[in-house]
């Protein structure tokens, strides 16, 4: 009997901030953190590079993007609709 692995990729939403390279696009994720002792929120941001290969994104875009395999040094996220 065989167990079958339920492989989940991660998801995120993000604004497309350069378009410069070829096939790739810049991606910033923004999202909130609480402070643990303060119970503040503040708010935390960070870059991905996403394959884009049709070229369609334009910056200040709202797209969605996914975990793929290594495309390249930095490249592991892939466009999945705009």
């Amino acid at each position: 009997m065989s167990e079958e692995k339920k492989v989940t990729s991660r998801k995120f939403k993000g604004e497309v901030v350069s378009n410069k390279m070829t096939k790739t696009i810049v991606v910033k994720v923004e999202s909130f953190k609480l402070h643990p002792k303060y119970k503040k929120r503040y708010k935390v941001s960070s870059k991905y590079k996403v394959h884009d290969e049709l070229g369609i994104c334009k910056v200040g875009d709202k797209i969605e993007f996914m975990e793929c395999r290594p495309m390249s040094k930095d490249k592991r996220w892939t466009v999945i609709n705009k």
